[in-house]
């Protein structure tokens, strides 16, 4: 697979077409993200919108998060509780076709934290 063009928002590295289309080919991996693209949901949460278990949930949502496609910020309750929610990153995702192969090329929407936004500025530079 080729290299992709990468847009301003990318901050893949190496080409990780092969890795994106699996996630993609994923049934739970793409309800996760689906679930996720308008506000943050917790494991808990998926786990009922997507009829999976917490084990599919943490494994599915570790890969996509790994790939970039997803964000986990941790919430801090009154009581000390504390517990993750995940957000849909992959704001768009283009798939072009040459001689040397696919390659895939996505925009990420900024994550909501001040600490996020400063990495996404200072991988940016």
């Amino acid at each position: 697979m080729s290299e992709p063009n990468r847009d301003d928002n990318d901050e893949r590295g190496p080409d990780r077409s092969h890795e994106i289309f699996a996630q993609l080919d994923d049934e739970y991996a793409r309800e996760i993200l689906v679930e996720t693209v308008s506000s943050s949901r917790s494991a808990h949460e998926l786990s009922e919108a997507c009829d999976a278990s917490l084990s599919t949930i943490y494994r599915r949502a570790e890969r996509l998060i790994d790939c970039g496609l997803l964000a986990e910020q941790t919430v801090v309750e009154d009581d000390g509780n504390h517990y993750s929610v995940y957000e849909a990153r992959l704001d768009r995702l283009t798939v072009d076709l040459d001689e040397e192969g696919f390659s895939v090329t996505f925009e990420s929407k900024p994550t909501e934290t001040l600490s996020d936004r400063f990495t996404d500025m200072w991988e940016e530079l």
